[in-house]
């Protein structure tokens, strides 16, 4: 874990740079559609304390920020980062930076797209390619994309895959260089990690430390809840497994400083002919996975980086996770489709009892 450490203190100098220039200004709530982590938080540092919570929509999906305070410029603040970092790596956002490097109009980058592209380029060969966010004509092909209906063929899906890879990618002196211009990003397997992350150091600037922040289930976490202990997050069952057992929480963890993050199929999916496919893609063969996994939780120092291995455990399959796991000790717990749970040697501790 050495290695994610130092990238993580490299990753947290670079972001408090791109923060800086963040004032302090507000943002509205809503809850999480992709949740797969539901975050429960108790109660401050002392019985004194009061815990506020920010809540709204970003990214066509929810967000909510609890943290110890009760501060009126929180909520502009959390929404001016979020605004920030969007008109960076949003591909909601046809004027955002990743969207005009995706049409090749700049070859620029700027800190935060530079840190998500770096993490991004050491998670792909860690996993050897199953993390890969140039893979979004594949999500477009298969009916993920915006505005895209699903129209994927065998002989399509091998033209893709032949400009597709971040190896095919360069970046020096913050400017990318595509081998192909037909190369396009799809972020969102890591941009969710990424805003939490923001939004913390954020918050830590101004001297809040003790804080819960999701978005779409994605989950950083810093200091006690206002219990005076580390913060409570329920790992949800995936709805089909939930529907049998009867059960809605899988495991509950006890977690702090750290980032937290959950990928699964069972909630972003298609159907065609009778078959349902879901949303994570193996960039490999160019298709939807097909494992034994249903949903993936990753703990991490950062939250982009838990986002991002979440998204490749998926695509990997739980035999290749585990050894994941194991070779980088990387905390990861398993939902299998017998409903068995696999849970790392390094996640035990964080289980409650």
């Amino acid at each position: 874990m050495e290695k994610m450490r130092k990238f993580n203190d490299n990753f947290r100098k670079v972001l408090s740079l791109h923060s800086q220039k963040f004032n302090m200004i507000s943002l509205r709530s809503l809850p999480a559609i992709l949740l797969t982590c539901a975050a429960i938080a108790l109660g401050g540092c002392s019985e004194t304390e009061t815990y506020s919570k920010v809540q709204g929509g970003v990214w066509n999906t929810l967000y909510s920020v609890t943290y110890r305070g009760s501060e009126a410029w929180v909520a502009d603040s959390i929404s001016r980062v979020l605004s920030e970092v969007g008109r960076s790596v949003s591909a909601f956002d046809s004027t955002s930076l990743i969207s005009r490097v995706n049409r090749n109009e700049t070859d620029s980058l700027d800190s935060a797209l530079l840190a998500i592209l770096e993490a991004s380029e050491r998670i792909y060969k860690e996993t050897g390619g199953l993390f890969d966010p140039t893979g979004a004509p594949l999500f477009d092909a298969w009916g993920f994309g915006i505005g895209h209906t699903v129209s994927a063929d065998t002989a399509r899906i091998d033209s893709l895959k032949s400009f597709i890879g971040l190896d095919k990618v360069e970046i020096a002196d913050g400017k990318i260089t595509k081998q192909d211009p037909r190369l396009r990003f799809n972020l969102s397997a890591i941009a969710k990690g990424y805003g939490c992350d923001a939004i913390g150091e954020m918050l830590k600037r101004n001297g809040i430390i003790d804080y819960l922040i999701e978005i779409g289930g994605e989950i950083c976490v810093s200091g006690c809840s206002s219990g005076g202990k580390r913060w409570r997050v329920g790992i949800d069952i995936p709805e089909a497994s939930a529907a049998a057992s009867g059960k809605g929480v899988a495991k509950v963890i006890n977690v702090t400083d750290c980032g937290l993050a959950t990928s699964g199929n069972y909630r972003n999916f298609h159907e065609e002919n009778g078959r349902r496919f879901g949303h994570t893609i193996n960039p490999k063969i160019g298709r939807p996975v097909e494992t034994d996994v249903l949903s993936a939780t990753v703990i991490a120092p950062t939250c982009m980086e838990a986002d991002a291995f979440a998204t490749a455990c998926m695509a990997m399959g739980s035999e290749e996770a585990g050894k994941l796991s194991e070779r980088l000790n990387l905390p990861v717990l398993l939902i299998l489709g017998d409903s068995s749970i696999y849970v790392s040697p390094g996640f035990k501790q964080y289980l409650e009892n």
